[in-house]
């Protein structure tokens, strides 16, 4: 039931707790469907503390958790202007992750914290939010379709060194 859930944005003292959440869903989503070198060379680099910090020290970047009454059960990365991992533009949001534990999936988290961005999204009055999902997260697609997002372009997502192709999409608030 998510009404015993609360999204609660992430300060500086949560970066224990952020790179936890960060690593592990990353290992649970991805881990099955790549090498173990590229995972921990990821996680390793991607999901540090020092890392972490510098993200949630960046003006453009806001990180949410989805908590039930005693821990951490997913997170969400937002970033604008030039924080985006690409596009860059001031008239546009990034959702960089959205991710909740596999113990916790299906039970509407990920659909909280997708209407916590779509809420920063209509208050920001931005043009559009967009996301890169790997063309392999076909369960992340699904998602992201039925939300109203739409593909527009794609770049590589590099995962130690595999290149992966993401599908970048978007979404306008606008049928």
């Amino acid at each position: 039931m998510t009404e015993d859930i609360s999204i609660e944005r992430v300060g500086v003292n949560d970066i224990h707790l952020l790179q936890e959440i960060s690593q592990s869903t990353f290992v649970e989503t991805f881990a099955k469907d790549n090498s173990p070198e590229n995972m921990k060379d990821y996680v390793e680099n991607k999901f540090s503390a020092a890392q972490l910090m510098n993200e949630l020290s960046n003006a453009g970047t806001e990180f949410y958790f989805a908590k039930n009454a005693w821990e951490v059960i997913g997170y969400l990365k937002l970033n604008q202007g030039e924080a985006q991992s690409e596009l860059k533009d001031k008239n546009t949001l990034e959702i960089e992750r959205i991710y909740v534990r596999a113990s916790h999936q299906g039970k509407y988290i990920g659909q909280l914290l997708f209407k916590k961005a779509i809420n920063q999204f209509e208050v920001g009055r931005y043009d559009f939010v967009w996301l890169g999902v790997w063309e392999k997260n076909h369960k992340a697609i699904h998602f992201y379709s039925k939300n109203g997002f739409v593909p527009f372009d794609q770049h590589i997502f590099q995962l130690g060194d595999d290149k992966q192709v993401d599908i970048m999409m978007k979404y306008t608030g606008k049928d």
